[in-house]
């Protein structure tokens, strides 16, 4: 066989998989944008964001992913881009899952960590909670926290969740946050030990608290921890040291009715605060007693948060008399708890002293007809204003539909209107529907799913809604609408401003269902199937599954 010639040499390919091309990265946004204004588990728990505030979020995930994958492939110049495609995809789906559970924006002051906060100078901003969750040990601590260590920084706001922390890492970290304690503002500690036995856990949060005891900060994230009692008093220095906290999250942290005494006790004042969100804890009637009365010392509050805590009506009627201290209150937000009725009154006697209230979440509160009522009779009066209102799953019927349509035509701000998991039927939807149609030229989102309604009721929905600039979804899904309803309804939507588009998924719609056949199912298996609170395995799985960059090819 004859030999090659001298100066052959084998022609090699090398596909690079960064940067994406532009369109690549326009794509992702649509792809993101259409995944956070979707209906979920997330949106149903924490709420559905409009298109607009989805697709502000996905261009903001997208450059920042971008940015950070860019610099992680600046320090790779020779590879095929793969580890830098892999980066832009795992932090889009994390960030995406943050926004996710935050729900739809306020108008307080931004409230999440990292994700939702202005963007500061990067060397005032230090922040290691991107990439895969992962147990770091004393030298991988030295490594990731040397940037605090050099001379002369600037770090005011740092962020060390998304990594779990054991001894040894733990007293790599103390010195180090010790030395710049004095020049922090912000400190994010939430899920920081996750997976660590408890006495470990325990022995990290005293070191981190001893640490940080002293810093005056305005910003503070312990969520995600498992706390309990033992972990609140394992902060004990560094909660109180804190006496001009403006924000404090303290979420899916166990937090029982000992652990909400702990908190109260030892956080020396909370005037100043302006964002308490104590989300998805097992707080009860008694840690709501102390929850109030932190309440009450917080006259400032702007945003509180207290859903998923299992506070039932005693629990209730005293956070609503201590609400009535927040007169600057621009977000309340006490979503799935077990109120009742009397709870609802005693709320609706609070609400008229909030005249500066925006967003209003009162879903699944077993309000019925009663609570309902005295609310909206209020709300009418109290807050026009307001631009988010949601009470699904409160046994509403027709016989509240009249008063609430009353106190909905004084709303002509609201942007989302939430009523889903009631029992409104026809009737209801037709009065509900009426108040909705003249004015509202702000309104984006109405959720009327699960309430029962037939032709009629869908009919009517989608008259209110046909004409109205900017309006994105309609979501009328879990009903007994007929298919020439269905019809009737897309060709109403097609006739208006508005296209069919905004008409939600139908998939759940029974056409040929009796909306008094008595089968009502109650879905106890949601965590089951999506994954608990955390989010961070089979929830972020299943929603965000086809949230993928794509390679061209291989």
């Amino acid at each position: 066989m004859a030999s090659a010639a001298p100066d052959f040499q084998p022609r090699t390919f090398s596909i690079k998989l960064w940067p994406p091309s532009e369109s690549t990265r326009l794509m992702l946004v649509e792809r993101m944008t259409k995944n956070l204004s979707s209906e979920s588990i997330f949106s149903r728990k924490y709420g559905l964001l409009g298109k607009e505030e989805a697709h502000a979020n996905a261009k903001r995930i997208e450059e920042m992913c971008f940015a950070s994958a860019d610099e992680h492939f600046k320090k790779e110049p020779d590879g095929d881009g793969s580890s830098a495609v892999q980066l832009y995809a795992k932090e889009t789906s994390k960030l995406m899952l943050e926004v996710l559970k935050k729900g739809p924006g306020t108008t307080a002051e931004p409230e999440a960590p990292v994700i939702d906060t202005p963007i500061e100078p990067a060397d005032t901003v230090f922040d290691i909670s991107g990439g895969k969750r992962a147990f770091i040990e004393a030298d991988e601590a030295k490594e990731l926290l040397s940037p605090l260590t050099e001379p002369g920084n600037s770090y005011s706001r740092i962020c060390l969740s998304n990594r779990s922390f054991g001894i040894g890492a733990a007293n790599v970290a103390g010195p180090i946050l010790e030395s710049i304690k004095s020049q922090l503002k912000e400190v994010d500690i939430s899920d920081f030990v996750a997976g660590r036995p408890e006495d470990e856990a325990l022995d990290v949060m005293r070191i981190f608290s001893k640490a940080l005891a002293g810093s005056v900060l305005r910003y503070l994230n312990i969520s995600d921890n498992a706390l309990g009692e033992k972990g609140v008093r394992a902060f004990t220095e560094l909660l109180k040291s804190q006496g001009d906290l403006e924000e404090l999250y303290v979420m899916n942290d166990g937090i029982s009715g000992e652990a909400a005494k702990a908190l109260s006790e030892l956080i020396p004042s909370t005037e100043k605060l302006k964002v308490l969100h104590f989300h998805n804890n097992m707080t009860g009637d008694e840690g709501a007693m102390f929850i109030a009365e932190m309440v009450k010392r917080s006259p400032n509050l702007e945003s509180f948060r207290c859903s998923a805590t299992r506070i039932g009506s005693d629990g209730g009627v005293a956070l609503a008399e201590a609400l009535g201290t927040c007169t600057r209150l621009k977000k309340l937000d006490i979503r799935d708890n077990l109120f009742g009725v009397e709870a609802g009154v005693a709320l609706s006697e609070t609400l008229p002293k909030l005249g500066d209230l925006v967003e209003l979440y009162l879903s699944d509160l077993n309000l019925e007809n009663e609570g309902t009522i005295a609310i909206v009779n209020v709300l009418k009066e109290s807050a026009p204003q307001l631009v988010i209102l949601e009470m699904a799953g409160n046994e509403i019927t027709a016989e509240a539909a009249k008063p609430l349509a009353e106190c909905l035509t004084a709303m002509q701000s609201l942007k989302k209107l939430t009523l889903a998991e009631n029992e409104l039927k026809d009737a209801g939807a037709a009065a509900v529907a009426k108040s909705l149609q003249e004015g509202h030229p702000d309104l984006k989102e109405l959720d009327v799913s699960t309430n029962l309604f037939q032709r009629s009721g869908a009919r009517c929905f989608a008259q209110a809604v046909a004409n109205k600039p900017g309006f994105v979804l309609l979501n009328m899904n879990a009903n007994y609408i007929p298919e020439e309803g269905i019809d009737e309804v897309r060709k109403i939507l097609k006739a208006g401003e508005n296209s069919a588009d905004v008409l939600g998924p139908l998939d759940e719609n029974e056409p040929e269902g009796n909306p008094d056949d008595e089968d009502e199912e109650e879905d106890d298996d949601d965590e089951a199937k999506y994954g608990d609170d955390n989010g961070k395995d089979a929830g972020l799985g299943s929603k965000l599954q086809d949230l993928k960059v794509e390679a061209e090819e291989d």
